[in-house]
């Protein structure tokens, strides 16, 4: 008989007698990789116990929302020497978003860089002086000024009239950059009657068909064709009424932008005008109506109101404008301080000013008023108070007034009134506000 540990022949597989054999451990599912997810068990909805009592159906199976992705880790910052590189760009606003927080984030700790920045950032600012956009309204001025110095135009535009070519090429660079639609933007405009202030609406091309209305009273008067044409009223009617002439023409309500060209060409055209004629014509008599102005002061006056209704226009859309230079505005103001005895003496006759205390003959000195204007065209002026053919006198003053430039020119243009102005006064009260309520009537629409 045979050891257990001994080999006889019925190990083999089919032999008789065969052993049973113990078979060799198996390999893990999990040695294969992660074990698939067991799939969901289905949800069976409640059975209708009802008359029918339908079926129980399967209900969709329920999946879970994926397990949300791992985050990625931040990068490293840049090392210190490779920041320090970046404080140039950055300093000028040429580095990317990442490039820019790394640094500003790298400022925070390290205060070598910290001043470094700093003292980059004002260099910067030296170099890169914050400018506007807009041009220099002086740039026209002076270009055309370093052209007639190496080369002076044969018919030169005579001095007196500068100012309204100035203002007027202004306006004319404004309304360029207006669509047809901001010509239809709503305008207020203002001026001052009587004791109280008056407004009346238009639009951008409303306004632009009064100025050249009143433009043409200058127009007739150097015998060039009124903008009225047959329309124009008989006579020599006052500013007003030519405008709502020209407000009542079909052609402005229908098209307003057609209204730029024909004004712009009327103004070129009372340019030449004047600069072919020179100072033979400076002394013609414009009529307002019930006034008259002279050629030379009535530029003045076309000058001040184009500006102040450009600035209207540029009010309603929104445009910022600038004012005209020192030297023609001190004219303007001029021109005003100069017709203020006769807008005193036109009150008084109305019954709305105080009358004189005293009669003063024609050229001699009389009671006085010291207007002082500051800023930019300012100046100091006196005011006969008593009679328009009174001599004004520092050695008279019985009261004085001081106003800012721009501030004295809203008062003259009726866009404040005379409680408004924030006056420095001194002296006679009357006085001070009989002044002060003739310059708002120097306004008119």
């Amino acid at each position: 008989m045979n050891g257990p540990d001994e080999w006889d022949g019925r190990e083999l597989p089919g032999s008789p007698g065969e052993r049973p054999r113990i078979p060799s451990p198996r390999t893990a599912a999990e040695d294969h990789g992660p074990l698939p997810d067991a799939p969901p068990a289905p949800v069976r909805e409640p059975v209708d116990d009802t008359a029918g009592g339908p079926r129980a159906r399967e209900a969709e199976p329920v999946t879970e929302p994926p397990a949300p992705l791992p985050l990625p880790l931040p990068a490293p910052a840049p090392p210190h020497r490779v920041l320090k590189s970046l404080l140039g760009a950055w300093a000028l606003s040429a580095c990317s978003a990442e490039e820019t927080a790394a640094v500003e984030a790298h400022l925070t700790d390290c205060a070598s860089c910290a001043d470094e920045a700093l003292r980059l950032r004002d260099a910067v600012g030296l170099l890169h002086p914050a400018d506007s956009l807009d041009l220099d309204p002086l740039l026209r001025s002076r270009v055309l000024e370093g052209c007639l110095g190496r080369r002076p135009a044969r018919i030169p535009v005579p001095e007196w009239a500068t100012p309204y070519d100035a203002e007027t090429a202004k306006l004319d660079a404004l309304l360029r950059d207006m669509g047809e639609a901001e010509w239809r933007a709503p305008v207020r405009l203002r001026w001052f009657e009587g004791e109280r202030p008056v407004e009346r609406e238009t639009t951008v091309g409303g306004v632009m068909g009064h100025l050249m209305a009143v433009d043409g009273l200058v127009a007739t008067a150097l015998g060039l064709p009124d903008p009225l044409g047959t329309a124009a009223p008989p006579g020599t009617p006052d500013p007003l009424i030519r405008t709502e002439t020209f407000w009542r023409t079909p052609d402005e309500e229908h098209s307003p932008l057609a209204l730029h060209a024909p004004w712009r060409d009327q103004s070129y055209a009372l340019i030449r005008q004047v600069s072919f004629a020179g100072d033979r014509v400076a002394e013609l008599a414009v009529p307002y109506g019930d006034f008259r102005l002279t050629l030379r002061d009535s530029f003045l006056d076309r000058a001040f109101e184009c500006w102040v209704h450009a600035g209207d226009i540029a009010e309603a859309v929104d445009y910022p404008y600038q004012p005209p230079a020192a030297g023609h505005l001190h004219r303007m103001v001029d021109l005003a301080a100069r017709l203020l005895p006769s807008a005193l003496a036109d009150r008084r006759r109305a019954g709305l000013a105080a009358p004189p205390q005293r009669l003063v003959e024609a050229g001699a000195p009389g009671r006085t008023l010291h207007l002082e204007v500051e800023g930019n065209g300012g100046g100091h002026w006196y005011i006969a108070l008593d009679s328009p053919a009174a001599l004004g006198t520092p050695d008279r003053t019985v009261a004085h007034i001081a106003l800012d430039s721009a501030e004295f020119c809203q008062l003259a243009a009726g866009h404040i009134s005379p409680e408004e102005a924030a006056a420095g006064q001194k002296g006679e009260r009357d006085a001070i506000r009989d002044v002060l309520f003739a310059t708002a009537s120097l306004s008119r629409l």
